[in-house]
Protein backbone atom coordinates (compact mmCIF):
# COMPACT_ATOMS: atom_id res chain seq x y z
CA UNK A 1 0.00 0.00 0.00
CA UNK A 2 3.00 2.51 0.77
CA UNK A 3 4.61 1.42 -2.44
CA UNK A 4 1.28 3.11 -4.12
CA UNK A 5 1.81 6.36 -2.18
CA UNK A 6 4.25 9.17 -3.96
CA UNK A 7 4.36 10.85 -0.24
CA UNK A 8 3.42 8.68 2.31
CA UNK A 9 4.89 10.34 4.87
CA UNK A 10 3.36 13.48 4.38
CA UNK A 11 -0.24 11.59 3.79
CA UNK A 12 -1.61 11.97 7.08
CA UNK A 13 -0.57 16.08 6.42
CA UNK A 14 -2.07 16.88 3.38
CA UNK A 15 -5.15 18.82 4.48
CA UNK A 16 -2.13 20.57 6.68
CA UNK A 17 -0.08 21.33 3.91
CA UNK A 18 -3.00 22.25 1.86
CA UNK A 19 -3.66 25.15 4.50
CA UNK A 20 -0.24 26.04 4.59
CA UNK A 21 0.42 26.99 0.85
CA UNK A 22 -3.03 28.45 0.88
CA UNK A 23 -1.65 31.34 3.81
CA UNK A 24 1.76 31.65 2.09
CA UNK A 25 0.08 32.13 -1.22
CA UNK A 26 -2.15 34.98 0.17
CA UNK A 27 0.96 36.81 1.94
CA UNK A 28 2.99 36.18 -1.65
CA UNK A 29 0.06 37.44 -3.66
CA UNK A 30 -1.81 39.95 -1.64
CA UNK A 31 -0.46 42.57 -3.95
CA UNK A 32 -1.41 41.44 -7.13
CA UNK A 33 -4.58 39.41 -6.47
CA UNK A 34 -7.34 41.66 -5.06
CA UNK A 35 -9.59 38.59 -4.29
CA UNK A 36 -7.67 37.04 -1.44
CA UNK A 37 -11.16 35.98 0.13
CA UNK A 38 -11.03 32.84 -3.17
CA UNK A 39 -7.75 31.53 -2.21
CA UNK A 40 -8.71 31.10 1.35
CA UNK A 41 -11.99 29.50 0.32
CA UNK A 42 -10.74 27.44 -1.98
CA UNK A 43 -7.51 26.32 0.19
CA UNK A 44 -10.44 25.41 3.25
CA UNK A 45 -12.72 23.15 0.25
CA UNK A 46 -9.77 21.80 -1.02
CA UNK A 47 -8.32 20.90 2.57
CA UNK A 48 -12.03 19.62 3.93
CA UNK A 49 -12.22 17.31 1.12
CA UNK A 50 -9.24 15.71 2.07
CA UNK A 51 -9.89 15.61 5.67
CA UNK A 52 -13.46 13.89 4.73
CA UNK A 53 -12.16 11.72 2.34
CA UNK A 54 -9.18 10.26 4.54
CA UNK A 55 -12.09 10.07 7.57
CA UNK A 56 -11.40 6.63 9.29
CA UNK A 57 -8.64 5.90 7.49
CA UNK A 58 -6.27 6.56 10.06
CA UNK A 59 -2.10 7.30 9.40
CA UNK A 60 0.65 8.21 11.27
CA UNK A 61 3.95 10.35 10.49
CA UNK A 62 6.63 12.42 12.15
CA UNK A 63 7.11 8.88 14.09
CA UNK A 64 4.10 9.11 15.57
CA UNK A 65 4.12 12.63 16.64
CA UNK A 66 1.14 13.35 14.50
CA UNK A 67 -1.91 10.96 14.04
CA UNK A 68 -4.58 11.75 11.48
CA UNK A 69 -7.86 9.47 12.75
CA UNK A 70 -11.08 9.74 12.68
CA UNK A 71 -10.74 12.11 15.75
CA UNK A 72 -8.27 14.64 14.06
CA UNK A 73 -10.69 14.31 10.86
CA UNK A 74 -13.95 15.08 12.76
CA UNK A 75 -12.19 18.19 14.91
CA UNK A 76 -10.69 19.36 11.87
CA UNK A 77 -13.50 19.28 9.65
CA UNK A 78 -15.36 21.62 12.82
CA UNK A 79 -12.66 24.07 12.45
CA UNK A 80 -12.71 24.24 9.00
CA UNK A 81 -16.74 24.57 8.48
CA UNK A 82 -16.26 27.51 11.32
CA UNK A 83 -13.08 29.09 8.91
CA UNK A 84 -15.42 28.72 6.12
CA UNK A 85 -18.40 31.02 7.73
CA UNK A 86 -16.27 33.40 9.47
CA UNK A 87 -14.49 34.06 5.66
CA UNK A 88 -18.06 34.94 4.40
CA UNK A 89 -19.23 36.92 7.31
CA UNK A 90 -15.84 38.81 7.07
CA UNK A 91 -15.59 40.18 3.34
CA UNK A 92 -17.90 42.91 3.40
CA UNK A 93 -17.85 43.83 6.93
CA UNK A 94 -13.72 44.37 7.25
CA UNK A 95 -14.15 46.69 4.06
CA UNK A 96 -16.65 48.32 6.24
CA UNK A 97 -13.83 48.45 8.85
CA UNK A 98 -11.02 49.40 6.32
CA UNK A 99 -9.20 46.51 7.44
CA UNK A 100 -9.42 44.80 3.81
CA UNK A 101 -5.61 43.14 4.09
CA UNK A 102 -4.66 39.92 3.05
CA UNK A 103 -2.87 39.80 6.18
CA UNK A 104 -6.27 38.93 7.97
CA UNK A 105 -7.26 35.99 5.55
CA UNK A 106 -3.72 34.50 6.42
CA UNK A 107 -3.50 34.52 9.79
CA UNK A 108 -6.95 33.01 9.93
CA UNK A 109 -5.75 30.04 8.34
CA UNK A 110 -2.37 30.22 10.18
CA UNK A 111 -4.60 29.60 12.91
CA UNK A 112 -6.89 27.50 11.64
CA UNK A 113 -3.89 25.45 10.53
CA UNK A 114 -2.58 25.60 14.69
CA UNK A 115 -5.99 24.06 15.31
CA UNK A 116 -5.72 21.17 13.29
CA UNK A 117 -2.08 20.20 14.74
CA UNK A 118 -3.63 20.29 17.92
CA UNK A 119 -6.10 17.92 16.64
CA UNK A 120 -3.62 14.97 15.15
CA UNK A 121 -0.91 15.90 17.73
CA UNK A 122 0.51 12.85 19.32
CA UNK A 123 2.84 13.95 21.24
CA UNK A 124 2.76 16.76 23.79
CA UNK A 125 5.47 19.00 22.68
CA UNK A 126 3.42 19.23 18.97
CA UNK A 127 0.32 20.22 20.63
CA UNK A 128 1.86 22.71 22.69
CA UNK A 129 3.50 24.20 18.76
CA UNK A 130 -0.07 23.46 17.43
CA UNK A 131 -1.25 25.47 20.58
CA UNK A 132 1.23 28.52 19.73
CA UNK A 133 0.46 28.88 15.88
CA UNK A 134 -3.45 29.06 16.65
CA UNK A 135 -2.88 31.39 20.15
CA UNK A 136 -0.18 34.23 17.97
CA UNK A 137 -2.49 34.26 15.21
CA UNK A 138 -5.09 35.07 16.84
CA UNK A 139 -4.17 37.56 19.09
CA UNK A 140 -3.20 39.30 15.92
CA UNK A 141 -6.46 38.92 14.47
CA UNK A 142 -8.09 40.36 17.90
CA UNK A 143 -5.94 43.75 17.51
CA UNK A 144 -6.60 43.91 13.69
CA UNK A 145 -8.43 47.19 13.98
CA UNK A 146 -5.42 49.32 14.69
CA UNK A 147 -7.43 52.65 14.92
CA UNK A 148 -9.40 51.27 17.44
CA UNK A 149 -8.32 51.43 20.98
CA UNK A 150 -10.58 48.66 22.21
CA UNK A 151 -9.36 46.48 19.76
CA UNK A 152 -5.56 47.16 20.96
CA UNK A 153 -7.00 46.37 24.56
CA UNK A 154 -8.27 43.24 23.47
CA UNK A 155 -5.03 42.09 21.93
CA UNK A 156 -2.88 42.97 24.80
CA UNK A 157 -5.46 41.45 27.55
CA UNK A 158 -5.53 38.45 25.25
CA UNK A 159 -1.86 37.97 24.82
CA UNK A 160 -0.62 38.74 28.30
CA UNK A 161 -3.26 35.90 29.88
CA UNK A 162 -2.52 33.74 26.94
CA UNK A 163 1.04 33.91 27.63
CA UNK A 164 0.26 33.28 31.34
CA UNK A 165 -1.88 29.56 30.33
CA UNK A 166 0.60 28.67 28.00
CA UNK A 167 3.46 28.66 31.15
CA UNK A 168 1.28 26.58 32.97
CA UNK A 169 0.72 24.21 29.69
CA UNK A 170 4.33 24.49 29.69
CA UNK A 171 4.74 23.73 33.47
CA UNK A 172 2.32 20.46 33.33
CA UNK A 173 4.24 19.12 30.30
CA UNK A 174 7.90 19.12 31.83
CA UNK A 175 6.14 17.94 35.28
CA UNK A 176 4.21 15.01 32.87
CA UNK A 177 7.42 14.06 30.99
CA UNK A 178 9.52 13.93 34.59
CA UNK A 179 7.65 11.62 35.58
CA UNK A 180 7.29 9.30 32.45
CA UNK A 181 10.18 10.11 30.45
CA UNK A 182 8.61 10.58 27.84
CA UNK A 183 5.94 13.01 25.78
CA UNK A 184 4.21 10.77 23.38
CA UNK A 185 0.67 10.62 24.15
CA UNK A 186 -0.21 6.81 24.31
CA UNK A 187 3.55 6.06 26.11
CA UNK A 188 2.23 8.22 29.02
CA UNK A 189 -1.13 6.45 29.44
CA UNK A 190 0.45 3.33 29.55
CA UNK A 191 3.32 4.68 32.28
CA UNK A 192 0.92 5.81 34.49
CA UNK A 193 -1.47 2.26 33.76
CA UNK A 194 1.65 0.29 33.98
CA UNK A 195 3.44 2.09 37.33
CA UNK A 196 0.53 2.71 39.19
CA UNK A 197 1.04 6.74 39.50
CA UNK A 198 -2.47 7.39 39.48
CA UNK A 199 -2.33 8.81 42.91
CA UNK A 200 1.17 10.10 42.57
CA UNK A 201 0.99 14.11 43.71
CA UNK A 202 3.42 15.03 41.00
CA UNK A 203 0.95 13.73 38.58
CA UNK A 204 -2.08 15.62 40.24
CA UNK A 205 -0.07 18.51 40.23
CA UNK A 206 0.21 18.34 36.72
CA UNK A 207 -3.12 17.36 35.72
CA UNK A 208 -4.12 20.91 37.97
CA UNK A 209 -1.53 22.67 35.74
CA UNK A 210 -2.82 20.94 32.24
CA UNK A 211 -6.92 21.82 33.67
CA UNK A 212 -5.25 25.94 34.29
CA UNK A 213 -4.13 25.79 30.66
CA UNK A 214 -7.01 24.58 28.90
CA UNK A 215 -9.44 26.11 30.99
CA UNK A 216 -8.29 29.39 29.67
CA UNK A 217 -8.21 28.43 26.07
CA UNK A 218 -12.16 26.96 26.35
CA UNK A 219 -13.02 30.35 28.39
CA UNK A 220 -13.75 28.06 31.27
CA UNK A 221 -14.39 29.77 34.96
CA UNK A 222 -12.48 31.03 36.60
CA UNK A 223 -10.04 31.83 33.86
CA UNK A 224 -12.59 33.36 31.74
CA UNK A 225 -11.91 36.83 32.54
CA UNK A 226 -10.66 37.81 29.28
CA UNK A 227 -13.15 36.33 26.90
CA UNK A 228 -15.75 39.67 27.34
CA UNK A 229 -13.62 42.44 26.92
CA UNK A 230 -11.22 40.35 23.86
CA UNK A 231 -15.13 39.36 22.62
CA UNK A 232 -16.46 42.89 22.66
CA UNK A 233 -12.95 44.82 21.35
CA UNK A 234 -12.03 42.46 18.85
CA UNK A 235 -13.27 42.88 15.35
CA UNK A 236 -17.22 41.40 15.09
CA UNK A 237 -15.68 38.32 12.71
CA UNK A 238 -12.79 37.68 14.70
CA UNK A 239 -14.96 37.11 17.65
CA UNK A 240 -17.35 34.87 15.70
CA UNK A 241 -14.35 32.84 14.73
CA UNK A 242 -12.79 33.03 18.59
CA UNK A 243 -15.96 31.78 19.79
CA UNK A 244 -16.25 28.63 17.95
CA UNK A 245 -12.86 27.22 16.55
CA UNK A 246 -10.47 28.02 19.58
CA UNK A 247 -12.93 26.67 21.68
CA UNK A 248 -13.18 23.77 19.72
CA UNK A 249 -9.67 22.95 19.68
CA UNK A 250 -9.36 23.50 23.53
CA UNK A 251 -11.76 20.49 24.10
CA UNK A 252 -9.77 18.09 21.21
CA UNK A 253 -6.36 18.95 23.34
CA UNK A 254 -8.21 17.93 26.93
CA UNK A 255 -10.30 14.42 24.83
CA UNK A 256 -6.33 13.71 24.00
CA UNK A 257 -5.10 14.84 27.43
CA UNK A 258 -7.13 13.72 29.64
CA UNK A 259 -9.23 10.72 27.91
CA UNK A 260 -6.03 9.10 26.82
CA UNK A 261 -2.48 10.34 28.39
CA UNK A 262 -4.24 10.54 32.22
CA UNK A 263 -7.15 8.13 31.58
CA UNK A 264 -6.08 5.84 34.56
CA UNK A 265 -6.05 9.05 36.82
CA UNK A 266 -9.59 9.86 36.04
CA UNK A 267 -10.87 9.62 39.68
CA UNK A 268 -8.25 12.45 40.12
CA UNK A 269 -9.23 14.78 37.69
CA UNK A 270 -12.76 14.44 37.35
CA UNK A 271 -12.44 16.32 41.18
CA UNK A 272 -11.03 19.21 39.14
CA UNK A 273 -13.23 19.46 36.38
CA UNK A 274 -16.48 19.22 37.91
CA UNK A 275 -16.46 22.25 40.25
CA UNK A 276 -14.99 24.01 37.27
CA UNK A 277 -17.92 22.62 35.10
CA UNK A 278 -20.63 24.02 37.33
CA UNK A 279 -18.93 26.94 37.84
CA UNK A 280 -18.34 27.69 34.10
CA UNK A 281 -21.93 27.11 33.71
CA UNK A 282 -23.22 29.51 36.80
CA UNK A 283 -20.60 32.24 35.55
CA UNK A 284 -21.91 32.44 32.19
CA UNK A 285 -25.75 32.65 32.31
CA UNK A 286 -25.91 34.69 35.39
CA UNK A 287 -23.43 37.54 34.39
CA UNK A 288 -25.15 37.08 30.75
CA UNK A 289 -28.54 38.58 32.44
CA UNK A 290 -27.32 41.62 33.20
CA UNK A 291 -25.53 42.39 29.62
CA UNK A 292 -26.64 45.00 27.27
CA UNK A 293 -23.83 44.52 24.41
CA UNK A 294 -24.82 41.75 22.33
CA UNK A 295 -20.84 40.66 21.95
CA UNK A 296 -20.16 40.61 25.67
CA UNK A 297 -23.65 38.40 25.82
CA UNK A 298 -22.50 36.41 23.37
CA UNK A 299 -19.44 36.15 25.09
CA UNK A 300 -20.62 34.88 28.38
CA UNK A 301 -23.09 32.40 26.36
CA UNK A 302 -19.67 30.65 24.88
CA UNK A 303 -18.37 30.53 28.51
CA UNK A 304 -21.49 28.77 29.37
CA UNK A 305 -21.82 26.22 26.69
CA UNK A 306 -18.22 25.50 27.63
CA UNK A 307 -19.44 24.46 30.61
CA UNK A 308 -22.18 22.23 29.13
CA UNK A 309 -19.53 20.37 27.03
CA UNK A 310 -17.17 19.79 30.13
CA UNK A 311 -19.84 17.45 30.86
CA UNK A 312 -19.41 15.32 28.34
CA UNK A 313 -15.36 14.80 29.37
CA UNK A 314 -16.67 14.27 32.68
CA UNK A 315 -18.53 11.66 31.64
CA UNK A 316 -15.42 10.29 29.06
CA UNK A 317 -15.82 7.27 26.83
CA UNK A 318 -16.80 7.04 23.48
CA UNK A 319 -20.13 8.23 24.08
CA UNK A 320 -19.60 11.49 26.50
CA UNK A 321 -16.48 12.29 23.65
CA UNK A 322 -19.18 11.84 20.66
CA UNK A 323 -21.27 14.28 22.70
CA UNK A 324 -18.77 17.22 22.75
CA UNK A 325 -17.58 16.38 19.12
CA UNK A 326 -21.23 16.80 18.01
CA UNK A 327 -22.23 19.50 20.04
CA UNK A 328 -18.84 21.93 19.20
CA UNK A 329 -20.14 20.90 15.60
CA UNK A 330 -23.67 22.28 16.00
CA UNK A 331 -22.09 25.31 18.30
CA UNK A 332 -20.36 26.11 15.13
CA UNK A 333 -23.59 26.68 13.05
CA UNK A 334 -25.84 28.37 15.35
CA UNK A 335 -23.24 30.98 16.95
CA UNK A 336 -21.75 32.17 13.62
CA UNK A 337 -25.48 32.79 12.83
CA UNK A 338 -26.43 34.98 15.74
CA UNK A 339 -22.75 37.17 14.92
CA UNK A 340 -23.75 37.27 11.23
CA UNK A 341 -26.71 38.85 12.43
CA UNK A 342 -24.59 41.53 14.39
CA UNK A 343 -22.24 41.78 11.50
CA UNK A 344 -25.02 43.20 9.38
CA UNK A 345 -25.89 45.71 11.83
CA UNK A 346 -22.46 47.30 11.60
CA UNK A 347 -22.08 50.09 8.85
CA UNK A 348 -20.53 53.60 8.67
CA UNK A 349 -21.14 55.44 11.48
CA UNK A 350 -22.99 52.91 13.26
CA UNK A 351 -21.54 49.82 15.40
CA UNK A 352 -24.89 47.71 15.90
CA UNK A 353 -23.43 45.84 19.04
CA UNK A 354 -26.16 46.85 21.42
CA UNK A 355 -29.39 44.54 21.84
CA UNK A 356 -31.50 47.73 22.04
CA UNK A 357 -30.37 48.10 18.29
CA UNK A 358 -32.07 45.27 17.26
CA UNK A 359 -35.64 46.67 18.36
CA UNK A 360 -38.54 46.15 15.87
CA UNK A 361 -36.01 43.71 13.16
CA UNK A 362 -39.19 41.61 12.57
CA UNK A 363 -40.68 45.09 11.11
CA UNK A 364 -38.12 46.50 9.42
CA UNK A 365 -35.76 42.80 7.99
CA UNK A 366 -38.43 40.00 8.99
CA UNK A 367 -36.64 37.47 7.22
CA UNK A 368 -33.05 38.31 8.98
CA UNK A 369 -35.26 38.89 12.33
CA UNK A 370 -36.60 35.04 11.61
CA UNK A 371 -32.58 33.87 11.28
CA UNK A 372 -31.52 35.65 14.47
CA UNK A 373 -34.79 34.00 16.00
CA UNK A 374 -33.78 30.64 14.98
CA UNK A 375 -29.74 30.99 16.29
CA UNK A 376 -31.11 31.93 19.82
CA UNK A 377 -33.34 29.42 19.88
CA UNK A 378 -31.12 26.76 18.98
CA UNK A 379 -28.55 28.34 21.80
CA UNK A 380 -31.12 28.28 24.06
CA UNK A 381 -31.92 24.74 23.41
CA UNK A 382 -35.69 24.63 22.18
CA UNK A 383 -36.40 21.69 20.23
CA UNK A 384 -36.72 21.32 17.09
CA UNK A 385 -33.39 23.18 16.51
CA UNK A 386 -29.75 21.18 16.52
CA UNK A 387 -28.57 23.23 19.99
CA UNK A 388 -31.52 20.71 21.95
CA UNK A 389 -30.06 17.88 19.75
CA UNK A 390 -26.46 18.65 21.07
CA UNK A 391 -27.51 19.52 24.76
CA UNK A 392 -29.62 16.32 24.86
CA UNK A 393 -26.44 14.07 23.83
CA UNK A 394 -24.17 15.57 25.96
CA UNK A 395 -26.44 15.29 29.19
CA UNK A 396 -27.63 11.57 28.38
CA UNK A 397 -23.63 10.82 28.22
CA UNK A 398 -23.30 12.47 31.30
CA UNK A 399 -26.40 10.41 32.80
CA UNK A 400 -25.15 6.85 31.75
CA UNK A 401 -22.28 7.44 33.18
CA UNK A 402 -23.68 7.79 36.99
CA UNK A 403 -23.64 11.90 36.87
CA UNK A 404 -27.36 12.36 37.20
CA UNK A 405 -27.20 15.53 39.73
CA UNK A 406 -24.95 17.48 37.52
CA UNK A 407 -27.36 16.84 34.57
CA UNK A 408 -30.03 18.89 36.69
CA UNK A 409 -27.93 21.67 37.75
CA UNK A 410 -26.85 21.84 34.04
CA UNK A 411 -30.56 21.92 32.83
CA UNK A 412 -31.28 24.27 35.95
CA UNK A 413 -28.97 27.20 34.45
CA UNK A 414 -29.77 25.94 30.78
CA UNK A 415 -33.25 27.44 32.15
CA UNK A 416 -31.85 30.32 32.92
CA UNK A 417 -30.11 31.35 30.20
CA UNK A 418 -33.83 31.26 28.10
CA UNK A 419 -33.92 34.72 29.62
CA UNK A 420 -31.24 36.74 28.21
CA UNK A 421 -31.23 34.50 24.63
CA UNK A 422 -35.08 35.32 24.65
CA UNK A 423 -34.60 38.84 25.56
CA UNK A 424 -33.34 39.26 21.79
CA UNK A 425 -36.04 37.85 20.53
CA UNK A 426 -38.60 39.94 22.23
CA UNK A 427 -36.36 43.12 21.05
CA UNK A 428 -36.93 42.15 17.51
CA UNK A 429 -40.72 40.89 18.07
CA UNK A 430 -42.29 42.94 20.92
CA UNK A 431 -41.17 46.48 20.19
CA UNK A 432 -41.52 48.99 17.67
CA UNK A 433 -38.52 50.12 15.71
CA UNK A 434 -37.11 53.48 17.15
CA UNK A 435 -35.47 54.65 13.13
CA UNK A 436 -35.09 52.12 10.40
CA UNK A 437 -31.58 50.32 10.57
CA UNK A 438 -29.90 49.90 7.15
CA UNK A 439 -28.52 46.41 7.13
CA UNK A 440 -25.47 45.68 5.50
CA UNK A 441 -25.78 42.73 3.42
CA UNK A 442 -23.64 41.29 0.90
CA UNK A 443 -24.37 37.81 -1.21
CA UNK A 444 -21.57 36.09 1.43
CA UNK A 445 -23.31 37.26 4.33
CA UNK A 446 -26.32 35.61 2.72
CA UNK A 447 -24.74 32.47 2.06
CA UNK A 448 -23.04 31.94 5.46
CA UNK A 449 -26.79 32.61 7.41
CA UNK A 450 -28.28 30.02 4.46
CA UNK A 451 -25.62 27.66 5.61
CA UNK A 452 -25.74 28.25 9.75
CA UNK A 453 -30.04 28.30 9.49
CA UNK A 454 -30.06 25.29 6.99
CA UNK A 455 -27.75 23.19 9.22
CA UNK A 456 -29.42 24.08 12.48
CA UNK A 457 -32.69 22.70 11.21
CA UNK A 458 -31.73 20.30 9.54
CA UNK A 459 -29.34 18.69 12.50
CA UNK A 460 -32.51 19.21 14.63
CA UNK A 461 -34.47 17.34 12.44
CA UNK A 462 -32.20 14.47 10.94
CA UNK A 463 -29.46 14.49 14.05
CA UNK A 464 -27.93 10.91 12.82
CA UNK A 465 -25.93 12.26 10.28
CA UNK A 466 -23.92 14.32 12.92
CA UNK A 467 -24.04 11.98 15.87
CA UNK A 468 -23.30 8.80 13.73
CA UNK A 469 -20.43 10.37 12.64
CA UNK A 470 -19.02 11.74 16.11
CA UNK A 471 -19.87 8.04 17.46
CA UNK A 472 -17.51 6.45 14.58
CA UNK A 473 -14.86 9.70 15.19
CA UNK A 474 -14.93 8.41 19.01
CA UNK A 475 -15.09 4.87 18.85
CA UNK A 476 -11.41 4.66 19.86
CA UNK A 477 -11.96 6.16 23.65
Amino acid sequence: METALKFPVLTPAMPEIIMLIGALAILMLDLIVRKKDFIALASLILAGLVAYNVFGAAGETFGGMFVADGYAMFFKLIFLVSLMLTILISIKYIEVERVNYGEYYSLALFSTLGMMIMASAGDLIVLYLGLELMALSTYVLAGFLKHSLRSNEAAVKYFLLGAFASAFLLFGISLTYGITGTTDIRAVAAYISENGLSENPVLLLSVILFSVAFSFKIAAAPFHMWAPDVYEGAPTSVTAFMSVGPKAAGFAVIGKVFLIAFASAKLSWVQVLIPVAILTMATGNILALMQTNIKRMLAYSSIAHAGYALLGIIAGGAEGMAGVMSYLMIYAFMNIGAFAIVILLRSEGFQGENISDLEGLSKTHPLYAALMLISMFSLTGIPPTAGFIGKFYIFVSAVNAGYTWLVVVAVIFSAISAYFYLRVVMYMYMREPKEEVRLTTSPAVNLALAISTAAVLLIGVLPSSVIDLAMYAAAGF
